[in-house]
């Protein structure tokens, strides 16, 4: 299944892309989708927390994913 992952701020800056597509098996969750994207950042990420959206709508926990959805990872609020 392909799911659509939205990357903002430190994330995107960390994997150098704003989206992707990902191919998962059946059964995958939003645990396994940052997991993939921490790899990809090569420790870019390490003790950064992210906030997790599926389809537009913030989750606290892993939640299965499905055929289509949009995952985004959304680092804490920084400024000055």
């Amino acid at each position: 299944m392909k799911i659509k992952v939205k990357c903002f701020s430190q994330v995107k800056y960390a994997i150098e892309k704003d989206q992707l597509i990902i191919d998962l098996p059946e059964g995958s969750d939003t645990s396994d989708i940052e997991e993939i994207i921490r790899e990809k950042a090569k420790g870019r990420l390490d003790g950064v927390r992210l906030r997790t959206a599926l389809n537009k709508v913030y989750i606290t926990n892993p939640v299965v994913v499905k055929d289509g959805d949009e995952v985004a990872f959304i680092p804490p609020v920084q400024g000055g």
